[in-house]
């Protein structure tokens, strides 16, 4: 029997591949990098050095993790939180010392 396939019990299926699963802490590095934007810029950092970890195992994952993009996102508004966080704080410091250097004793 030439040129006929085998029997097969069961038909070929075509299951295309899925999409790798996302970082276990993408949102929450995103969600902490918009609260330390909008809402209170002390967890700023914490997205930033969250993400900068969360991108290291996603890297070395291979691409058996996803969420590149959100990880990123999140870190990159913790970045601008933080930065926001030391402008204020030197701000707050400067404001500070400006006062106590023109105040006139009674």
């Amino acid at each position: 029997m030439r040129g006929t396939l085998p029997h097969v019990s069961q038909p070929y299926a075509y299951q295309p591949p899925r999409p790798p699963q996302d970082h276990p802490k993408s949102t929450t590095i995103l969600v902490l990098g918009i609260l330390g934007l909008v809402v209170c810029g002390v967890l700023g950092p914490f997205a930033w050095s969250m993400g900068n970890r969360a991108l290291r195992e996603i890297d070395a994952s291979r691409g058996a993790l996803g969420g590149r993009q959100t990880v990123n996102a999140g870190r990159i508004l913790g970045i601008i939180a933080t930065v926001l966080l030391v402008i204020g704080v030197l701000g707050g410091i400067a404001l500070v010392a400006l006062a106590a250097g023109t105040s006139t004793a009674p």
